[in-house]
């Protein structure tokens, strides 16, 4: 016959994280993914961590032949900075400007000497004024993303997704410029 075994024993039997309170399985989990998450580079910022709380957005200029692209990206880094919690007033210590040196539509496929997919490669240099006079320049800066679109049909169309592209482009650029101010 056998014997019924005690609340103990099915306890060791069933394994070892019955064994430990909830609170200390809890605690270690925890501890683990903050593990996972500090080896992996992610790190979590608070507004507090950020390195200002408003900027001033000077003078962008366009050395490109595409029209309206500073006009594009002010209204871009307006509406990044404010996402990201920092005010844009003309008034703020911090200053971001710069200059848009590159602005390239390439063709990425044709058929029958036909272009059917292009990338639109925006990339500019750009500088942080702090409010004690020192400046951090920041070269080359562009979308981080391949930004392509498909249009073989008829001109306009092809002008208009172009447009859509460039002002994807101007986003993408933007939300790189105000990483590299944050994170680096």
């Amino acid at each position: 016959m056998m014997k019924a075994k005690s609340k103990e024993q099915r306890a060791k039997s069933k394994g070892c994280m019955h064994c430990i309170p909830y609170s200390l399985r809890t605690t270690l989990c925890s501890i683990l993914y903050a593990l996972c998450l500090i080896g992996c580079g992610y790190s979590i910022h608070q507004k507090a961590a950020l390195p200002f709380d408003s900027i001033q957005i000077g003078s962008i200029e366009n050395r490109t032949p595409e029209p309206k692209l500073q006009d594009k990206l002010h209204k871009a880094l307006t509406e990044e900075f404010l996402k990201q919690g920092i005010a844009v007033r003309p008034d703020a210590g911090y200053k971001l400007t710069g200059t848009i040196n590159q602005f390239e539509l390439r063709i990425l496929s044709e058929r029958a000497d036909i272009a059917t997919e292009y990338e639109v490669i925006i990339k500019g240099d750009f500088r942080l004024k702090d409010p004690a006079g020192k400046t951090k320049d920041f070269k080359s800066v562009g979308s981080p993303f391949i930004v392509s679109f498909s249009g073989a049909s008829q001109l306009n169309e092809v002008i208009g997704l172009k447009e859509l592209a460039s002002e994807r482009a101007i986003r993408d650029m933007a939300m790189e410029i105000i990483a590299i101010m944050i994170y680096r």
